[in-house]
């Protein structure tokens, strides 16, 4: 349908007349969805049980006070002061069950008397509400990711190191390993540590504890383990072995003389397809007590190009070779645990959504504990988000050889403005709470579904 200039164009240039009323107005109208599924899940009340061996506070109570660092994250703010920008938002105040929202200093100083009791229970709740969404879900196997991620800041944190930092040298940092779920994109759980250990530090027992706590979950089913080559030893090789756990780790070929020389000598390849190409042997290094199925890739790419590029003569590529090695137990085909282990990489995006989605490297304070509660506040966040996008439809993929997520998640930051980030109105007409929101058909069409769909 056309319009005529007429139609389209004014001449309006007056500035509104600016008044301030108490108009009941909310800018996140959208996080009604997000309150009715908390109540679903009972997650205040199950936040309460966290903090019940501490003594009560006279007015705002701990479990009340992080279920408010989590809506915060879920917002989009970052530091605790940024809470000023919605301290009489009424819809935030209703979720929160509040009347008056705590300052900041209140925030700053919870964090602060965090205590390792609480820090231990949450990050048991965090586990259980993901272990509760795998076992509606049935799966016959359940794929766990290992790996670290720097949390880098500019002050001198209790427990922070300075360590490896690619993206912001010499700063100091923690560095958390964390264990996420393939199947559902969620984080299971984490160990904290400084920036300055190594990827390895303290992995063998809690990659042990987060097998443990999954079969006790889920009993009768199958557990696999990826990892990057930080994790290749004997130790952590012979502990998946003896729990029965499927693997496949990366090799740092490097270091040994015997592979590199395999690779070289070599001179019979099995292609996958026209790029990758592979050999395997049973074989171990010198100090291991068993041999283990070893399989050497290598992937045919280009050379980089170097010296002054001419673009009006051609140019004929140069081929070269990338080679890694992986060590595995899986008995399936060589293609298979490549594509199996390449799926691995899909843990970086959620590192990359964590970061910058849920404010996940943030260090708020200089308590070690305190930051510890606040990371377990933006995985809460991001797991809720991705609990949430479950409960709306069945899973839209089946199992893959890359072990991808079940469903394609649409990330935190695209939820928040699509949905949350929504001018709204509270009012009582004949004393019933309504919130109506700004007229949109695809805003109304989605919260509508979100809201059947919880209601079912």
């Amino acid at each position: 349908m056309k319009h005529s200039r007429k139609d389209v164009r004014t001449k309006a240039t007056a500035i509104p007349e600016l008044r301030f009323e108490d108009q009941r107005l909310t800018s996140f109208a959208g996080l009604v969805v997000i309150q009715k599924f908390l109540q679903l899940i009972s997650f205040k009340l199950r936040l309460q049980a966290c903090f019940r061996h501490q003594p009560q506070t006279k007015i705002f109570g701990r479990a009340t006070l992080f279920m408010q660092l989590v809506v915060h994250l879920l917002l989009g703010f970052r530091e605790l002061r940024d809470a000023a920008h919605y301290q009489d938002d009424p819809l935030v105040q209703r979720v929160l069950g509040l009347k008056r929202l705590p300052d900041v200093a209140t925030l700053s100083r919870m964090l602060k008397e965090a205590d390792q009791q609480s820090i231990d229970k949450l990050r048991q709740l965090l586990a259980d509400m993901v272990l509760d969404r795998l076992r509606s879900l049935g799966l016959p196997r359940i794929t766990l990711d290992f790996d670290g991620s720097v949390q880098s800041t500019k002050r001198r944190a209790e427990g922070t190191a300075v360590g490896f930092n690619k993206k912001k040298k010499g700063a100091r940092s923690y560095y958390p390993l964390f264990c996420t779920i393939a199947q559902t994109g969620q984080v299971l759980t984490f160990l904290h540590r400084p920036g300055n250990v190594h990827d390895s530090k303290g992995a063998k027992e809690f990659i042990l504890q987060c097998v443990q706590q999954v079969r006790d979950s889920l009993p009768g089913v199958i557990i696999e383990v990826r990892m990057d080559s930080a994790f290749f030893s004997d130790e952590i090789v012979s502990a998946l072995d003896e729990k029965n756990v499927e693997f496949s780790i990366s090799v740092p070929f490097e270091r040994f003389v015997e592979l590199k020389q395999m690779i070289e000598s070599r001179k019979r390849w099995y292609a996958i397809n026209a790029e990758v190409s592979y050999f395997e042997a049973s074989w171990k290094p010198k100090s291991w007590p068993r041999r283990s199925r070893f399989l050497m890739i290598r992937t045919k790419t280009k050379k980089q190009q170097k010296g002054p590029v001419q673009l009006d003569l051609f140019e004929p590529y140069e081929y070269g070779y990338e080679f890694k090695v992986i060590v595995t137990n899986k008995d399936l085909t060589a293609a298979a645990v490549v594509d199996y282990h390449g799926g691995r990489g899909s843990q970086e995006g959620i590192f990359g959504e964590l970061k910058t989605d849920c404010q996940m490297e943030y260090i708020p304070v200089r308590k070690r504990l305190g930051n510890e509660m606040y990371l377990l506040a933006s995985l809460f966040a991001f797991n809720l988000i991705r609990d949430l996008q479950m409960q709306q439809e069945p899973p839209t993929r089946t199992t893959t050889r890359k072990r991808s997520a079940l469903w394609k998640f649409e990330q935190v930051g695209t939820f928040r403005q699509t949905v949350i980030q929504r001018a709204g109105r509270l009012t009582t007409p004949s004393g019933k709470l309504v919130l109506t929101f700004c007229a949109g058909r695809k805003l109304k069409q989605r919260v509508l579904q979100i809201f059947q769909c919880l209601a079912a």
